[in-house]
């Protein structure tokens, strides 16, 4: 029988079978430098569930303190189908924890190892659920701060035509950008370099957009197999966020229209100003550029572009997520 990992900064070894609030720790399924995730069974309904939990050391930091809680109130206030519900976050002798829906899958970063780089259709069908999830959380005046494969988790869809159902997870570095103001210090970058907006570099403020860039790399690995910057340091990597252009994306995938690159670079763009408004924009604009949908003949090939017309005022609201989306979890990437 193996030996069970070591455990992250101050949370005791042997936490399996343990009992955290109302719920059975039954096995770790992820952890990074701030906590530790496991797959656990909630004793007061039954149900299967994804526990995250907080190093006390952290715990104790203020700072670590608010930003976890924040990361509850965040994400149990956002009804949506292509976020991780969270049903119940608290303190148990000493370790904050988090309860969320358990999603039995992988995630992004898997799929791209696994199956990168993807043809158009696909890459831009999982962008479009990635962008609906952020626009949602932008209507709430929530800014993730933190896209990246690692951070979107993969569940099985409905049929061939929607193999995959995606959720948006892991709002630990998320930030409401008008009255959360104090979590992070002037000039702190929080959040993963190989997505980061220049304006999180360099310690602006932020809003959707700063999400809408992180997507756009994304988008960029979904299609090229790797991020748009690569570089030797982080400091040069840094730079190049702030300073570079992006590559060409059809140098990697030259059967791409020209067109689709022009929409990416646009998603890219070092002044927010000039990116998209949504990112269903962004997305929308990317389905146009792949040119016309697939014709079987039967009457004139037709061009499917959705409308993302955003309302006045409100948040984003889209159907209850079906069935099949029900109780799964698999680890989003903890490490910062």
């Amino acid at each position: 029988m193996p030996a069970e990992p070591p455990s992250a900064p101050g949370l005791p070894a042997g936490l399996v079978g343990r009992q955290v609030a109302g719920y059975r720790l039954e096995r770790e399924i992820g952890r990074g430098g701030m906590a530790v995730v496991y797959r656990a069974k909630d004793l007061r309904l039954g149900r299967t569930v994804a526990i995250k939990l907080l190093a006390p050391e952290l715990a104790r930091n203020e700072v670590f303190r608010q930003r976890f809680m924040h990361e509850s109130e965040a994400a149990a206030g956002i009804d949506h189908p292509h976020i991780v519900p969270v049903f119940e976050a608290g303190e148990h002798d000493g370790i904050l924890y988090l309860a969320m829906r358990f999603v039995d899958g992988g995630d992004l970063r898997a799929l791209i190892n696994r199956d990168g780089p993807l043809p158009i259709e696909r890459a831009t069908r999982l962008a479009l659920q990635i962008a609906s999830a952020l626009d949602a959380a932008h209507d709430h005046q929530l800014v993730h701060r933190d896209v990246k494969p690692g951070n979107v988790l993969v569940a099985a869809g409905t049929d061939s035509e929607h193999p995959e159902h995606l959720y948006l997870a892991d709002f630990g570095l998320t930030k409401k950008s008008l009255s959360l103001s104090g979590l992070t210090s002037a000039g702190q970058i929080v959040g993963t370099l190989d997505y980061a907006a220049p304006e999180q570099i360099s310690g602006s403020p932020l809003d959707g957009r700063c999400d809408q860039y992180s997507l756009g790399c994304v988008v960029f690995e979904l299609l090229a197999g790797a991020p748009p910057f690569r570089r030797e340091s982080d400091l040069a990597l840094l730079w190049a966020h702030l300073n570079d252009p992006p590559p060409e994306l059809r140098g990697p995938r030259p059967d791409l229209p020209e067109a689709v690159g022009t929409v990416v670079a646009r998603a890219l763009a070092k002044a927010p100003g000039e990116r998209y408004p949504s990112c269903l924009q962004f997305v929308a604009e990317l389905r146009a550029a792949t040119g016309p949908a697939p014709w079987s003949g039967g009457g004139p090939p037709t061009r499917a572009v959705p409308a993302v017309a955003r309302a006045p005022a409100g948040p984003t609201r889209l159907p209850d997520p079906p069935i099949w989306a029900g109780p799964a979890f698999h680890p989003p990437s903890l490490d910062r």
